[in-house]
């Protein structure tokens, strides 16, 4: 089998979820960037056969708020050190761009985490292996539907029920949904289930 085959496969399945995962948050994706096939994907970006990870960065915008954009990108260092993330960084800041998701291939040096935990607030730069998005997890049979409350809804729940955000169960930030969802700490998730007698069943989770 062509090595280069199988990582144009493997980047065009990270890629797509990568767009799932964004359109999911709220941010602006087009019909055809989520249904791109796998032949469509090696003519944009390995028309050569190597794929370029450098062509793979792309910027989103939240549909109902133009400045809260989304930086996506892949580096090109199997073990991603603190020089590439900087130059992706300065990228952030000199184009105003609040949030940053860094997909990489295999690890993130210590001193990359430690870049990425001191970022000043008004930034934030998750970070996934490729490995995680090879799958969109949502999509799984057994992962209910998710739906990420606005601050309003928070409060609008939190007084119909005259509860305290203590008082619902809980979900850790590091959970592989709240990480897909990019859930911050003291938001509220809405899961929908399916369920044979109930019809459905509606469960609250507060972030932490």
């Amino acid at each position: 089998m062509d090595p280069n085959n199988n990582e144009a496969t493997r980047l065009w399945r990270v890629f797509r979820t990568a767009h799932q995962m964004v359109h999911d948050r709220g941010y602006l994706v087009s019909q055809s960037e989520l249904d791109m096939d796998l032949e469509s994907f090696k003519r944009t970006f390995a028309p050569s056969g190597d794929v370029d990870r450098d062509q793979l960065t792309f910027v989103v915008q939240k549909k109902d708020d133009p400045t809260d954009q989304l930086l996506v990108f892949f580096p090109k260092d199997t073990s991603v050190g603190v020089k590439p993330l900087r130059v992706y960084v300065e990228r952030m800041a000199q184009q105003q761009i609040p949030k940053g998701v860094c997909i990489y291939q295999k690890s993130m040096t210590a001193s990359a985490n430690k870049v990425i935990q001191s970022l000043p607030s008004k930034h934030t730069l998750e970070s996934f292996q490729e490995n995680e998005l090879l799958v969109n997890i949502t999509h799984h049979v057994l992962v209910p539907k998710h739906e990420v409350l606005t601050p309003e809804e928070k409060a609008t729940l939190l007084q119909r029920y005259r509860l305290k955000e203590t008082q619902l169960p809980r979900i850790q930030h590091t959970d592989p949904v709240a990480r897909y969802y990019g859930l911050k700490r003291g938001q509220v998730v809405k899961i929908l289930r399916e369920s044979e007698t109930a019809g459905r069943y509606v469960s609250y989770r507060l972030c932490i």
